[in-house]
């Protein structure tokens, strides 16, 4: 094998893969990133066993072949290349070299043969999606996680649906990690052709890699078939292995219409949690709410730092409500939001409270309260 590339042509999708090649897996070659010359490019191959990608770049190919080279270690080499064009060339048992007429890398691969092969994912019904819109869905999702050692699929994964309605269809995306629940849809008209199928449970891990490689333009290809879900864009293919189990009926805690609605500026809403979760700590995580007539006062307790209160006024006229919440809980949610001002509905100390934007109704957090 012997080509040469631009490094501006692959120095980004290297930087992009580092998450999947630097998860440890029971394959040592998985560190890799596997690397195939065609006529004229290179496909560039990555995979943590759940998560693949799969990429051609243009290249200008002298001889084809095929190696596999430390992903971290040749994307160090890219970024730090001082000229445009790099040279590789593979030579004796495995070895390959890296650089041009000025400077040269000798860094020995693995066998090729041993890198895990790609699901081959043929005849998928694909629809599209923005790509600024796929991005933020999964962005007001992932940030719903549960405990690392949890290995239950609805804590891992987010859930995935569509669903036809006369005038309209919808995808959703809903995740839960037992206290809280985000949930977020796209809208598409009744003539849009979305292929129907049953709702799937996509692991939060392969949606963070997925977020790096969406932009805030142009539009991806999303589909499902054996398992798998399959994102296109453009000169990339990202191929994902789904989650087995169900999903909680979540559909009965998400009903809007009943308790107190209040609304808030969001920005002096997230820096009032944000300061009232000063003396948060691993033990000492919930703060006090207490919605009385026109006025919200925070109070936070840690008996190992101190204490902490402030009010904001709001507009409440019902009944007073005093209830714990985990802070950090409204501040991911908070920050997820675009607009200057949000809604709280809250109807007691004992069920959730929800929080979605004043005009856009596509997201909705659903927080459940603590008992201190």
């Amino acid at each position: 094998m012997n080509f040469t590339i631009n490094k501006s042509d692959i120095r980004n999708v290297l930087a992009k893969i580092q998450g999947l090649t630097g998860r440890k897996t029971n394959l040592a070659i998985t560190e890799n990133v596997l690397i195939k010359t065609t006529d004229s490019a290179i496909t560039l191959v990555a995979t943590d066993l759940e998560t693949g990608l799969e990429g051609i770049y243009p290249a200008s190919i002298e001889s084809e072949g095929m190696i596999a080279i430390n992903a971290k270690k040749f994307y160090e080499i890219v970024r730090d290349f001082p000229y445009d064009e790099i040279r590789m060339n593979e030579v004796e048992n495995r070895w390959i070299e890296i650089g041009n007429q000025k400077i040269e890398y000798h860094i020995v691969g693995m066998d090729p043969d041993d890198f895990p092969d790609s699901p081959k994912i043929e005849d998928v019904e694909f629809f599209d999606i923005d790509s600024a819109v796929l991005k933020k869905m999964i962005e007001m999702t992932v940030i719903v996680s549960g405990a690392s050692d949890d290995k239950r699929a609805h804590i891992n994964g987010v859930y995935f649906e569509r669903i036809f309605d006369d005038d309209e269809k919808i995808v959703k995306m809903v995740a839960t990690d037992g206290s809280r629940l985000s949930t977020v849809e796209h809208h598409y008209d009744k003539s849009f052709i979305l292929p129907e199928g049953p709702g799937i449970i996509i692991p939060k891990k392969g949606l963070n890699e997925v977020v790096k490689f969406l932009g805030s333009e142009g539009t991806v290809q999303i589909g499902f078939k054996d398992n798998h879900l399959v994102i296109k864009k453009d000169n990339e293919t990202i191929i994902i292995r789904l989650l087995e189990g169900d999903f909680p009926k979540y559909n009965d805690i998400i009903v809007r219409g009943e308790g107190n609605v209040v609304r808030v500026d969001r920005h002096l809403f997230l820096m009032m949690l944000k300061r009232m979760s000063i003396l948060s700590s691993d033990t000492y995580k919930g703060v006090i709410f207490n919605f009385s007539t026109d006025k919200l006062l925070i109070t936070a307790t840690n008996p190992d730092i101190g204490e902490s209160k402030e009010e904001m006024e709001i507009e409440f006229g019902g009944e007073e409500v005093e209830v714990a919440f985990n802070p950090k809980y409204f501040i991911e949610s908070l920050n997820v939001i675009d607009e200057d001002g949000v809604v709280l509905n809250i109807i007691d100390e004992r069920r959730p409270c929800m929080l979605e934007g004043e005009n856009d109704k596509s997201y909705l957090g659903v927080i459940m309260p603590m008992r201190i």
